[in-house]
């Protein structure tokens, strides 16, 4: 079982070579990380973009082009549509975001012909190392749904719980989280919390361990979760999911753990046909080249299952 990205960098050289198809390349940050990825046994890259500013770019970093595929397209739209299809047809097994504004990326994710659509919700998965908690933290949705409703919660943790499977989690235990660890219809987050945990009861959501709602505390701090009393509930102190009932939540903690916090992390955007790199210019070199590894864990656990 994964509990550090230093596992998850171990898994993933236990894996198939894997490539990841670059959208607008010519960005230093994702160069930069695509290279330290390659250079760890990660994953191999296709570079689509400005080839001319693509082999700048690599030159100032000391990076040699020529030891990648570059498919020169300057135009930034079908730029992400090349990169996409190469993903869309298995030539590439991630997707990743480079020079490129969220929404125009996006929109290649979602194309009809030749983007990632699976039918399924999107939803965005964040993964946590976090000093002092012994497993790894899986934290969503914090960047993608805005409001969900149940029934996107339900999905959420469908497709968490596939992220969490392909990290050696085979029983993830789920924490609905709330103010508070008890249903108030005035909250409509507790009674979504209850919902989900009964949906969990009769089977209509599996591979997991759904037990909300619950305060963040008692979810992964087994001291709070005994002085509240709460010990006996089935995810107490040891949660391996975060549910957050929306995007505030989600990202205020996100950003919270990021900027206060001594932690590793890596994010992916899920539900897709491959995993889809879905950073940004103010994540850390790090974290990129992190959340190049946690999508070749998961794409090739999806591999896997065909």
């Amino acid at each position: 079982m994964v509990t550090s990205f230093h596992d998850l960098i171990s898994k993933v050289k236990e894996c198939s070579k894997k490539t990841v198809a670059v959208a607008v390349a010519e960005d230093d940050a994702v160069l930069e990380a695509v290279h330290a990825a390659k250079e760890q046994g990660i994953a191999d890259a296709i570079l689509v973009g400005d080839e001319e500013k693509i082999r700048a770019v690599a030159a100032s970093l000391g990076i040699d082009p020529d030891e990648y595929q570059i498919i020169n397209q300057p135009d930034h739209t079908l730029a992400a549509r090349t990169a996409v299809k190469l993903a869309h047809d298995g030539v590439a097994d991630m997707y990743m975001k480079g020079l490129l504004d969220t929404k125009s990326f996006l929109k290649s994710v979602l194309d009809k012909e030749v983007g990632l659509r699976t039918g399924k919700p999107l939803s965005h998965v964040a993964v946590f190392d976090v000093e002092g908690i012994p497993q790894l933290l899986f934290l969503s949705d914090v960047a993608f749904m805005t409001y969900p409703t149940l029934e996107d919660k339900a999905h959420i943790i469908e497709n968490t719980v596939a992220v969490c499977h392909a990290c050696g989690i085979e029983c993830p235990k789920v924490a609905p989280l709330a103010a508070v660890e008890v249903v108030n219809p005035k909250m409509p987050a507790t009674v979504d919390a209850a919902e989900l945990t009964k949906m969990n009861e009769d089977g209509k959501i599996t591979g997991c361990i759904v037990d909300g709602p619950l305060s963040l505390d008692i979810a992964i701090d087994p001291e709070a979760a005994a002085h509240k009393g709460a010990s006996n509930r089935k995810v107490a102190g040891d949660a391996d999911v975060l549910l957050f009932p929306d995007i505030h939540a989600g990202n205020l903690v996100y950003k919270c753990l990021v900027h206060t916090a001594k932690v590793e992390n890596g994010c992916i955007l899920t539900g897709t046909k491959v995993p889809v790199i879905l950073t940004s210019r103010s994540d850390s070199f790090q974290t990129k080249v992190n959340s190049i590894a946690l999508a070749a864990v998961v794409a090739e656990a999806m591999k896997e299952q065909g």
